[in-house]
């Protein structure tokens, strides 16, 4: 009760809950690419049950916050280069989301006869894949987490609170990807860029966050420019010379 009468509380669970959704929107984005090539009728259940997994895999993350911290130790050197257990899973992590991004890209650029030839996503390993890379991206997650809040309760409410608002959003996203190729494409791109990211701070190359987002952010603001002229541009029917109203 004392908790919910602090002002310090609530303005921490709001910074925390935010800064939660921002860092899902890559994670949204992977979901959404990745159950598009599963039947149409396992897509809402799939997105649902990812997320799911993306909130039980953080929340079991901040409660062994033990162990997670405990991943930043050096676990053996390479020259003058440390090397600990959440760098080897940043490398594998990032190699994953390269790799998946790279072959959606070839996938969808070999076009219609490609995908009749190309073999169905099965429903377990969408979800499997989904629950590989949401240890990736729930780690920094925890441990900003961790920085920013010392009450477990706030942190775990933020979560839920987080992935409850991407499960509503999550279908938008996913319709509005897959209805226009190109941001498919920009997607997929910097899910690439968010891979060589996660390589790279693994080996101590920090890439501030809020320049990749930046970058995303515009990128999508130009192809939503693009998209509302090309529907501008679009050839509109004309009315046949003399014909009477509702005639083309």
């Amino acid at each position: 009760m004392e908790l919910l009468l602090d002002p310090n509380a609530w303005l921490a669970f709001a910074t925390l809950t935010a800064l939660e959704i921002v860092l899902g929107i890559d994670n949204i984005i992977f979901i959404a690419i990745l159950v598009a090539r599963l039947p149409q009728h396992q897509q809402a259940s799939a997105r649902t049950l990812g997320l799911g997994v993306a909130m039980l895999t953080r929340i079991a993350l901040l409660l062994s916050i033990t162990w997670v911290m405990g991943l930043t130790e050096p676990l053996f050197s390479i020259t003058s280069l440390a090397i600990s257990g959440r760098d080897l899973i940043l490398v594998l992590g990032g190699a994953f989301l390269i790799a998946k991004s790279t072959l959606e890209i070839h996938s969808s650029l070999e076009g219609e006869e490609h995908a009749h030839h190309a073999k169905p996503a099965g429903f377990t390993s969408v979800i499997v894949q989904i629950a590989i890379i949401d240890v990736v991206f729930s780690l920094d997650s925890v441990i900003t987490a961790v920085g920013l809040v010392d009450q477990v309760s706030i942190m775990i409410a933020a979560i839920m609170i987080a992935v409850g608002m991407m499960m509503v959003m999550a279908g938008a996203i996913s319709a509005f990807v897959e209805r226009h190729p190109t941001i498919k494409m920009l997607a997929l791109s910097f899910l690439i860029m968010i891979g060589m990211a996660l390589v790279g701070e693994a080996f101590k190359l920090h890439i501030p966050k809020g320049y990749i987002y930046f970058a995303m952010a515009f990128s999508v603001l130009v192809e939503m420019l693009n998209i509302r002229l090309r529907r501008r541009a679009a050839p509109v029917k004309l009315r046949k010379p003399n014909a009477p109203d509702g005639d083309v």
